[in-house]
């Protein structure tokens, strides 16, 4: 056995061997050993080995799944080594023979298919990148879904569309490997070389063909080399993973890089899109806004957030979908409630395609299209969208009756278990079933009468694999069943601690009866569950659409709903260079307001319309006023737009945006010895490289890493770049109040402020944008209420005096004024006097009243009283 588990494990480095040994996969040597530590599971000893004892350890086979995922998340490979053959059949061949065993499939990250190691509202993609020449392109795949997209992709793009695409894995030419490894990392992706073949166009473009069973490609477009290349590479890597069983992918689709919004990895995470900086799900703009009521829904929204759309009539067309199922309240609940009994047929699909699918899969495929047709038969006189939609949801009836007929309502989760075939179904089965059934009533009967022949109560008949039926009964009467005359009837069959077990020969003719029942309505289950499931992948392709088309009528429905209920408009977006937002609000910060009953959000405008001049919004103000949530409500407004939803916000009206850059937030890169001004720098200069005449930029505190003069250089060119050079809408917030007199110089520049109130030494956020610069940041005010200790507060303050004394005298330089403050005391200063309390006659009057003791009026005339003191 150990020599068949080093053979196979020999021809799967890098993997975690799964090796079947009955009802647990075992694991031995070095795997053993990480998958103990990963798993905190027990980690023991078998046999030994040149000398040494063979580590071991090992999972039950029907919890294998668990450990699966655990595996795959901590960065490990898996290779399932099932047995292929009865343990019988081995021991026909000699009583020392070992059961054939061989892997059947390679679990990687990104070619995961069963719905315990999946997320179900997010897609789990697999990517390849090849280079050919001048030509590279990126190719990606969902196996649970049967995706298939490719695009051109040059390596200064490969980062942002494998941020726009999260995917779990990255395949890449050997010879990349080393380039590539830190880039893919940062993704998120796991890492895997392959050889120099598997990117051979040539050999690619054949795979391709014989996937697709066509004898060109051409019907699916013109692919370059480079694309062949990596659509191969990813067809090639399933082959070998899946050991021959490939997924029902779908015909590849080309993307063009100019189709969408542009958005670079530090935009997507700087905006929180779909995933907040904290990490996880939560405080991300794709868990605020996400109302879908089916997985496929929920993975369609991602995409669309993560990829908004540059062409017009497309926003159009999903603008007016959104619109008719917001006018039309009645329809469009009785649509997500359809939609919420539509299971995921995708991937119910791909399972079934793979052969690791069950009853259950087939039953969700029938509930998908009995629901397709009902929610179709709701949408008439639908806008484009939906009626297409529509289209694809009919013409299903046929194999949805057929799957009617054949399944029952609930069935078992393993085809093995039988019972999923309705009865009626079949005259064979249910003849198999009925002797089975009976059968069981024959042996409670026959056990009846073997307590009145031998007058033992306690006798009963059981069943186990090794004797079959026999009759049981404990010790104490084993010397009365061993004696004649009933010695003569039972056949003693073995003897345990506390129990003697018998047989008959009648009960040994009605086992055999009972047995091959059973075994045979299992067999004609198998064989129709095959039949079923072949009769699946004939309609598969219509069935994808199906299911495609569901999702774009849940994700349609799902903004609709979150329209009504937010208070969203429907947004203009045209040609133009314009983004006038009124009354823009950020959904991800309104609605944590809301949660904690924090108050209301304040609403703001944003114009950043000059025609064919540069628009750029200088935003100052203080800490903690709202500058960055300014910033992100309004790229966010963008996106959503381009999307094809409504936006937050009173109106608003878009000029198509190419590009989203966004440089919000500061954080540092220890793993690539960056610093947080590095950082900081290094997305500045993506972004002026980068961004053209339609971009929207988004620029928060640009050069606060370092010394004041130098940060205020660099904001101060990096603003004169953006208006001269990129020539683009932007918003840029910063402390550097120097830069305000920039509004005079430059054409389409425009000062905007935060405004704040002074309140007896505190300060108080109003929220409110306005044109017009700020006199002041008000940073000892914030530092006050992060709880700073006082003798701190008061002693920033005398030194902030000082400087903004010597400015406006402009005559001592920084250092000689600090040089000439006395020595900072650790002593806390004196508190200041507490103001006296002035007791006004409006406090005196309200001292003494109950509210609850008050007439109508009254209170009437205790109104007009305080009105007259309050005079004073």
């Amino acid at each position: 056995m150990m020599a068949q588990y080093l053979e196979i494990k020999a021809q799967n480095p890098g993997a975690l061997l799964f090796y079947r040994m009955g009802d647990f996969y075992e694991m031995f040597f070095d795997d053993a050993v990480a998958a103990a530590e990963a798993l905190d599971i027990a980690l023991t000893k078998r046999g030994t080995h040149l000398g040494e004892p063979i580590a071991m350890c090992g999972v039950p086979v029907h919890a294998s799944e668990g450990y699966l995922l655990q595996l795959i998340r901590k960065g490990f490979r898996v290779a399932i080594a099932e047995q292929l053959e009865d343990p019988a059949e081995a021991k026909k061949r000699g009583y020392k023979a070992v059961v054939k065993r061989d892997v059947v499939r390679l679990v990687t990250p990104g070619t995961l298919t069963e719905d315990a190691l999946l997320e179900a509202r997010r897609h789990n993609f697999l990517c390849a990148w090849a280079e050919v020449r001048d030509e590279s392109a990126l190719a990606w795949a969902d196996i649970s879904t049967g995706e298939l997209r490719v695009m051109a992709c040059t390596p200064a793009r490969l980062s942002p569309e494998l941020a726009r695409l999260s995917p779990r894995e990255v395949l890449v030419s050997e010879a990349r490997e080393a380039d590539l490894a830190m880039l893919v990392t940062e993704s998120g992706a796991a890492l895997t070389p392959l050889s120099r073949g598997s990117f051979d166009s040539t050999s690619a473009e054949k795979r391709l063909c014989a996937l697709f069973n066509v004898g060109s490609l051409d019907a699916f477009g013109l692919f370059d080399r480079a694309e062949l290349s990596a659509m191969g590479a990813l067809v090639d890597y399933l082959d070998l993973t899946q050991r021959g069983k490939l997924p029902l992918l779908r015909p590849p689709l080309r993307e063009s890089s100019g189709s969408t919004v542009q958005i670079d990895a530090a935009t997507r995470r700087n905006l929180e899109l779909t995933a907040a900086l904290s990490g996880g799900r939560d405080g991300s703009l794709l868990s605020a806004i996400d109302r879908t009521v089916t997985a496929p829904g929920a993975r369609l929204l991602e995409r669309r957030i993560s990829a908004p759309s540059r062409d017009l009539p497309t926003i159009h067309t999903r603008l007016e979908a959104v619109r008719h199922l917001l006018d039309e309240p009645r329809l469009r609940a009785d649509l997500r409630d359809a939609l919420r009994r539509v299971p995921d047929m995708d991937r119910a699909l791909s399972r079934l395609a793979l052969d690791r699918g069950g009853p259950r899969d087939l039953t969700a495929i029938r509930a998908g299209l009995t629901q397709s047709g009902s929610i179709a038969g709701r949408l008439t006189n639908a806008p484009a969208l939906l009626a297409a939609a529509a289209k694809a949801l009919v013409g299903h009836d046929p194999l949805a009756d057929l799957l009617d007929q054949a399944l029952v309502a609930e069935p078992p989760l393993l085809a093995r278990d039988g019972g999923f075939i309705a009865p009626g179904y079949d005259a064979e089965l249910d003849e198999a079933r009925r002797l089975r059934d009976e059968g069981r009533g024959v042996i409670a009967a026959m056990q009846a009468d073997f307590i009145t022949e031998t007058g033992i109560s306690s006798l009963k008949i059981k069943h186990n694999n090794v004797l079959g039926y026999f009759i049981e009964t404990t010790s104490t009467h084993a010397e009365k069943m061993l004696s004649p005359p009933l010695s003569e009837r039972f056949i003693h069959r073995q003897t345990t601690a506390g129990q003697v077990r018998f047989t008959t020969v009648e009960l040994s003719e009605m086992e055999t009866r009972i047995l091959n029942a059973g075994n045979h309505a299992l067999e004609i289950e198998k064989r129709h569950f095959e039949t079923l499931r072949q009769a699946i992948l004939d309609c598969a392709g219509p069935i994808g659409a199906a299911a495609r088309a569901l999702a774009e009528v849940d994700l349609t429905a799902a903004w609709a709903d979150l329209a009504a209920e937010e208070n969203w408009s429907e947004p203009t977006v045209d040609d133009s260079r314009a983004f006038e937002i009124t009354a823009g609000r950020h959904p991800v910060v309104e609605r944590a307001l809301r949660k904690q009953g924090a108050g209301p959000f304040v609403a703001n405008d944003c114009a950043l319309t000059t025609g064919d001049t540069p628009a750029i919004w200088l935003l100052t103000g203080p800490n903690m006023a709202g500058k960055s949530t300014f910033l992100r409500q309004n790229a966010l407004i963008a996106l959503l737009a381009q999307a094809g939803s409504y936006v937050p916000a009173a109106s608003a009206h878009i000029g198509l945006v190419s590009q989203l850059f966004s440089r919000v937030g500061a954080a540092d890169d220890l793993a690539r010895g960056r610093s947080t001004f590095m950082v900081e720098m290094v997305e500045t200069a993506a972004i002026l490289n980068q961004a053209d005449d339609r971009a929207l930029v988004i620029l928060d505190e640009i050069g606060r890493g370092t010394a004041t003069y130098d940060g205020l250089s660099i904001a101060w060119a990096t603003l004169e770049h953006l208006h001269g050079a990129n020539r683009c809408r932007a918003l840029f917030a910063t402390h550097y109040h120097e830069m305000t007199a920039l509004s005079a110089k430059l054409d389409g520049v425009e000062n905007a402020t935060v405004t704040v109130k002074e309140w007896e030494g505190d300060v108080i956020f109003l929220h409110e944008v306005k044109k017009g610069a700020a006199d002041r940041s008000y940073g000892v005010q914030v530092a006050r209420l992060a709880g700073l200790p006082q003798s701190v507060i008061d002693r920033a303050k005398v030194v902030l005096e000082a400087l903004e004394s010597g400015e406006r005298q402009g005559g001592a330089r920084p250092k000689a004024l600090i040089d000439d403050l006395p020595l900072f005391s650790i002593a806390p200063a004196a508190p200041p006097p507490k103001p006296v309390a002035k007791t006004s006659a409006v406090n005196a009057m309200l001292k003494d009243i109950h509210p609850d003791e008050l007439t109508p009026k009254e209170a009437l005339r205790l109104i007009y009283e305080l009105k007259e003191a309050a005079k004073d």
